[in-house]
């Protein structure tokens, strides 16, 4: 395929629906050969898996691979970048997507619940990126980009296990970019302006209290993941960029 992404190797984890999947459809679309990874190879009470996403990206002409992947293990997560950089001849991007939602408040989260946003949001994050790295500099540099939340920033709503797990994921980023400059490897962190409904939050009854004008489709997400994927280190790098803001700006 054509397109600013040509010749690449995108690897997205937590694609099998919702932010990710849109994300690995708008890869593919700028030309990406995409890895699309989740935990998720079967059909269940939430729509979508790493074969449906996959396969509509090959019916459409692109280039897909399914592959397993669960986050929160490393040797899971090992094998999945291994197998990618092996049949897709290398991983020039990789996208840090796979999250939990836990939105209550801290007197009243339970310690499971904090633990599995903090194991997925943040060490699923940790561990994709460091598997990935040693991938990106044998191509000769690449971009990392993990995707993050609007409401770290919004301290005036209180704070909850999401928020506080998806802050560190910035300040990991944030330095990172430092640490990477000198493998022409970028380094951004990507969030909704707005609320994205995800499938899995509808699941479990979230967003009916959301007004239709504060929701975002993961589509705008999709399209503003692909400038930060083209970028290299002497580009955009070190930053924490806004889905909206970044769509208008190359439109």
């Amino acid at each position: 395929m054509t397109g600013p992404l040509a010749g690449q190797v995108a690897f997205v984890a937590g694609a099998s629906r919702g932010i990710g999947a849109a994300i690995a459809v708008a890869l593919s679309e700028a030309g990406a050969a995409v890895a699309v990874a989740a935990r998720t190879d079967t059909e269940s009470r939430v729509p979508g898996t790493i074969h449906t996403v996959a396969d509509a990206i090959n019916a459409d002409g692109g280039t897909a691979l399914p592959v397993i992947c669960d986050v929160t293990d490393e040797e899971s997560v090992t094998t999945a970048t291994d197998r990618v950089a092996r049949e897709l001849g290398g991983i020039d991007i990789a996208v840090a997507n796979a999250g939990v939602l836990w939105l209550g408040p801290v007197e009243t989260t339970p310690q499971k619940r904090w633990q599995l946003c903090l194991d997925v949001n943040l060490t699923g994050t940790f561990l994709v990126t460091k598997h990935v790295i040693g991938h990106l500099r044998a191509r000769g540099g690449g971009s990392l980009i993990a995707v993050t939340t609007t409401g770290v920033g919004m301290i005036e709503r209180g704070s909850n296990a999401y928020w506080v797990s998806k802050a560190a994921v910035e300040r990991l980023y944030l330095g990172l970019a430092h640490d990477l400059r000198g493998d022409d490897i970028a380094v951004n962190c990507l969030s909704p302006s707005r609320v994205v409904l995800t499938e899995g939050w509808q699941a479990a009854g979230g967003g009916r209290e959301i007004p239709p004008e504060m929701v975002e489709p993961p589509e705008t997400m999709g399209r503003a993941a692909v400038r930060p994927a083209a970028q290299r280190s002497d580009g955009i790098s070190g930053t924490v960029q806004r889905s909206e803001q970044l769509v208008a700006h190359t439109t």
